[in-house]
């Protein structure tokens, strides 16, 4: 296994471009099954572990693809699909591979697809996709660890979601684009990579309408095309380096993504003392000689996202007061608290809630990844510590952030990757 080899503190610099978002791409590229003939060609495709494995998932049930890790184009040729299956062994390692059923039970009338894996973020992720697809008719039952869905036609129906969930929201897009009526979706998540799929597809021929609104509207089409398609910047990706600069006193231009995206991370940022230049798409920030506290409380789209909370708690440590941070949108997402203490944090937990007593100094030590953003939170801490830190389990890391120590390394870290 690998870990990071970080020497600490450092001070991040330079000019940084964001890669293509994986929040996007995954059902992106799941929703290319909905498409029967020609090749659907994306761009800006991350080199991430979560794609490699959602091409397997494609492969398996009789797509073609093509990916280019170097260019990020990918070719998807979905017209021979032959299974109705996502196995186990696939869909155990993330819980965004789930995004297929839609798909498959629109365009193939059933599909059998194992409850997924990932990372373990409290209650189970998928309830509102099995609850929002028996709205629109199709009989599911669970057997043996597998969702066992069937409907031909769904029926367009109004779906009410308890909670907005993104990929509830997209799995359900795919379902409703060929569904027998309109759908109506309401409390349907805002977020920016929800209207990127929207985009997708009423390019390729969809018909919706109020995406990135908790109102959203879908009419059916008869089939969509093969397009070409571009996917946006990581906005997440983002906001990791943003708030990197913050606390480690850095300068940073983080380019090729919607800085309008991250208006609340910037507001954030800015109350802590950070200088922040916004482009149309690019943004400049500069980190203060130390942060002031914060409070901060998660939120669905657009409130301040859950995946950066562990990075700016992270940075929240090393303020010159006291902060409050409230996670509204996962429970037991306070798993990085235990690691950040082991770099000598003051931090309190108290069911969803944290108090963080900012210190003027960390410490390294070992550490490890519990989940893809806490391992970047985590890393980002590891990078303002004095001395040696190791960060353990790096392969959460690796699914959403590409090469990413060789990236913090251009920008003047002291960090390596080496085997255990």
């Amino acid at each position: 296994m690998d870990k990071f080899e970080i020497h600490g503190p450092t001070t991040l610099k330079g000019k940084i471009k964001v890669s293509g978002s994986k929040n996007a791409a995954l059902p992106i590229i799941a929703g290319a099954l909905l498409v029967d003939k020609g090749e659907t060609v994306l761009r800006n495709v991350p080199p991430l572990r979560d794609v490699f494995t959602l091409v397997e998932v494609l492969e398996y049930i009789g797509a073609k693809v093509v990916f280019d890790a170097k260019s990020k184009v990918m070719t998807i040729d979905a017209e021979n699909i032959n299974r109705t299956t996502a196995p186990y062994d696939l869909m155990r390692k993330m819980r965004g591979s789930f995004l297929v059923l839609g798909p498959l039970l629109a365009r193939m009338g059933e599909a059998k697809i194992s409850l997924p894996g990932g990372c373990s973020l409290g209650a189970r992720p998928v309830d509102y996709h099995i609850k929002a697809f028996g709205g629109l008719g199709a009989k599911i039952r669970e057997k043996g660890g597998y969702v066992i869905a069937r409907a031909n036609p769904l029926i367009g129906a109004s779906i009410y979601f308890d909670k907005p969930s993104h990929t509830g929201t997209e799995n359900l897009l795919y379902g409703a684009c060929f569904a027998k009526g309109r759908t109506r979706m309401i409390n349907a998540a805002c977020d920016p990579e929800v209207v990127a799929v929207a985009d997708y597809l009423n390019q390729a021929g969809a018909r919706i309408s109020g995406a990135g609104t908790p109102d959203l509207t879908v009419e059916p089409v008869k089939k969509l095309g093969a397009i070409e398609f571009t996917i946006p910047g990581d906005r997440l990706v983002a906001g990791t380096y943003m708030i990197g600069a913050a606390m480690t006193r850095g300068n940073l231009e983080i380019t090729d993504f919607n800085p309008e995206d991250l208006t609340v991370v910037i507001h954030k940022l800015t109350e802590m003392g950070c200088r922040i230049q916004t482009r149309k798409k690019s943004l400049i920030i500069r980190g203060p000689k130390r942060l002031g506290p914060v409070r901060m409380t998660t939120f669905p789209y657009p409130g301040f996202p859950t995946d950066l909370q562990a990075s700016l708690m992270a940075a929240a440590c090393l303020a010159s007061g006291t902060s409050y941070m409230q996670e509204t949108v996962y429970v037991d997402r306070f798993s990085h608290t235990m690691e950040l203490r082991r770099l000598g944090a003051d931090i309190a937990v108290s069911s969803s809630e944290a108090i963080i007593h900012g210190s003027e100094e960390l410490q390294g030590a070992e550490v490890m990844a519990p989940d893809i953003r806490a391992g970047a939170g985590i890393t980002l801490a590891c990078l303002a510590a004095r001395g040696q830190s190791g960060v353990l389990r790096v392969y959460h890391i690796d699914r959403a952030y590409h090469r990413f120590e060789e990236k913090l390394s251009s920008l003047g870290a002291d960090i390596k990757r080496v085997r255990e």
